[in-house]
Parts: C-alpha cells; structure tokens; sequence
C-alpha cells in the first residue's frame, strides 16, 4: 500500500469484490467548468458510470493524501474551493508535501490511477500540441503521460485549440495506440470528425478491452488513446469552432497568455464567444465518454 494513496469507501468495496472501477479527474471540476454545474456533472458522470456497471473512482488531492474516490462531501467541498492547484506530473510531490488542494490533470489522474491498479479513466478531451509548438516547445505532459503509464483513456479526442495533426504525430513517435470508437478519425472535442485519420476502428468494447490486454500482456508500455465522438445532437459547428478558437488564439497572444494558462483562458474564451453552448457540449461529451468507459471496464474486467 502506498503511504500517499487514501480510497473512498465506496472505491474500497469495489476493490475487495473484485468489482471494475473507472477513474476520473477533478480538473474537470475545478478548471473546466463553473460551479454549480461542476459539482452537479461530477455526480451525474458518477452515477452513469454506476448505471453501467463499474465503481467510479474521482481523483484529487486533498490534505497530503491521493483520494482515489471523493465522498459527496469532498465533491462539493472540492467543487467550491476557490485557489485549487492545478496539478501535473511535476506538482504532485510538492502539493502532498504542503497539503494543497491538488486537482489531477490528465497525466495526474493517469498516474494516480496506475499506483491503485486502475487501468480505465475516463476524461473529456486530451492534452496535446498546441498551435505554434514548433516555436514555443508547448507540449502538454499528457502526451508524455500516455507514452509511459498504463492507463487507458477514455476521450471525445484532443481540445480543439490544439495542433491536432502534430499531437497524432507526437502520439506516434511515442508508439500510444489510438483507437477511434465507431469512428475512422480523431473526434475534436466540440466536433465528431477533425478530419485526421487514426490507427485504429473498434465497433464495441470487447475489441478495445482485448487490445488492451494483448499490448499489456506483451510488457509495451504506455496507455492508449480510445477517441468517442461527442454525440451527434451535441455538436458544434465546425466552421464556428474553428473561427471562434482563431479569435481566441489571437486574443491569448496579445494577452501573452502562456504555459499552463493557456488551455484555461482558450476555453474560457471559447465558452464566452460560443455564449456557453460550448459548456453545454462539453457536459455532453463527458457523459458519453462515462458511458463507453463504464462499458469498456466491464468488458477489460471479463476478458473471456
């Protein structure tokens, strides 16, 4: 057991009958929406991923411990906290050591998640390469994370402020799997198709959970990228997302937004100029991802 892991009861039971669980991040709660709707979201994915046959597992960092599940308290506690760090591969050490509110990034979840055993983690979308990293180096650690770490994860895609081409470049340097769900390409978040093509096609669970199995049982290192196309009704238009990210491109340039920042002020941005429609899809994606995740836990669980 690691001193720094601490699990909800819920996750506990889980553990002990044997039972699939999916993990989830808190950044979603803390940075990536308003709150109320980010406590409420936080519970209904729970629950979908319940409905579905697994045990939800909401990580963050609470009092010097990894919470590998939060309690409806902590939830809300969590959701309403003002000065949460945002936490990454490189933060993590330092928040447990001053007992900082920490909520998990992609690559946190992923790595907390792989030091309690859990294989499936379900997000909204991927960090990747952003617009312009030929200049400015700015790579998101997700990438790195996916490249070493066994975790699945679930998502709607890459953000689509991101340089969509060069993160499936960067994600096949570093050998990840990308597997599209019932699509031929990676979905970008807010739309179902970027026009990128991906590796691989799984129509149903039981083919993305025995691929899993097979690159893990071979000893290749690394997750997996499973891309789930936000539902049709959800969508936004490709042609208003692409202008209205351009706008907001520009707007963090001239405001020298940079770094970690960056991602924040875009959909912030984004959320104000698509007047909150592009909140709306977001919970959408989520949810779905909750759903295909849940499913995809069950099927990697019981794989004969």
């Amino acid at each position: 057991m690691n001193q720094y892991l601490s699990y909800s009861e819920e996750v506990k039971q889980a553990m002990d009958a044997g039972k699939p669980i999916v993990a989830l991040e808190s950044t979603i709660i803390s940075h990536g929406m308003p709150y109320p709707q980010n406590v409420q979201t936080a519970r209904e994915v729970e629950q979908i991923i319940r409905d579905n046959g697994a045990v939800p597992a909401t990580i963050a960092l609470i009092d010097g411990k990894i919470k590998i599940g939060l309690s409806d308290e902590e939830l809300e506690m969590f959701g309403n906290s003002k000065n949460v760090a945002k936490a990454s591969r490189r933060d993590l050490g330092y928040l447990l050591a001053t007992k900082q509110l920490g909520a998990t990034t992609v690559a946190a979840t992923m790595i907390c998640a792989d030091l309690a055993g859990i294989r499936i983690f379900v997000t909204g979308g991927i960090g990747g390469v952003h617009r312009g990293a030929e200049t400015t180096m700015d790579i998101s650690a997700d990438l790195e994370e996916l490249a070493q770490t066994n975790v699945a994860v679930v998502c709607a895609g890459a953000k689509s402020i991101l340089d969509i081409g060069l993160t499936l470049e960067y994600l096949e340097t570093k050998g990840v799997p990308v597997i599209g769900y019932q699509t031929d390409e990676l979905p970008a978040f807010y739309t179902r198709k970027s026009g990128f093509p991906i590796n691989f096609r799984a129509d149903d669970e039981k083919i993305v959970a025995d691929t899993l199995h097979a690159k893990w049982e071979l000893g290749l290192q690394g997750g997996a990228v499973i891309a789930n196309p936000i539902p049709v009704q959800d969508e936004l238009e490709p042609e208003l997302i692409d202008s209205i990210i351009a706008q907001a491109l520009k707007e963090a340039e001239a405001n020298g937004v940079k770094g970690k920042d960056t991602t924040p002020f875009l959909l912030a941005k984004v959320k104000e100029l698509t007047e909150g429609k592009s909140l709306v899809a977001n919970i959408a994606l989520v949810k779905n991802n909750a759903v295909v995740g849940a499913k995809i836990a069950v099927a990697f669980h019981h794989p004969f």
